[in-house]
């Protein structure tokens, strides 16, 4: 790339701009930094410099023959503190649909998934040790913990 990169995240196309504003809002605390019934811009307090937006997938700036909403295959990865207290939460508290229960990966994760709208799922996870199988897979060693 012949030029600074000065921001990068994702832009999730949806049916319902509310509906998804509403969910990362509620359950992963982010707040929007530009509202409009077709685009929301939504960062975390938290970390700033970590952004998530949201389109409607039918709008002119997305062009022609690509406007649909996404139906699966977008995970995204929020790495948490705490991905057990998260799962008690967002699962056990707030009733979020679970696309995979909570367990402990070899490769360094402790981690569960979610369903949020639109057919995305949200990944929540917290790095732990990774097994000697895996620890050399790591560039410059094994995974760095939170």
């Amino acid at each position: 790339m012949g030029t600074r990169l000065s921001s990068f995240y994702p832009v999730i196309a949806t049916e319902d701009v509310a509906a998804a504003h509403d969910f990362y809002a509620r359950h992963f605390g982010f707040e929007a930094t530009f509202t409009a019934d077709w685009y929301v811009s939504l960062r975390r307090p938290d970390a700033p410099h970590y952004e998530l937006a949201l389109l409607d997938s039918a709008h002119p700036t997305i062009p022609e023959g690509h406007r649909a909403p996404v139906k699966g295959g977008l995970l995204l990865n929020f790495e948490v503190d705490d991905v057990d207290a998260e799962y008690h939460r967002l699962v056990g508290e707030a009733g979020l649909r679970e696309l995979l229960p909570l367990r402990t990966e070899d490769f360094g994760q402790r981690h569960f998934i979610v369903a949020a709208p639109d057919g995305v799922m949200v990944d929540v996870i917290t790095v732990v040790p990774a097994s000697e199988d895996f620890a050399d897979q790591y560039v410059g060693g094994a995974p760095v913990q939170l």
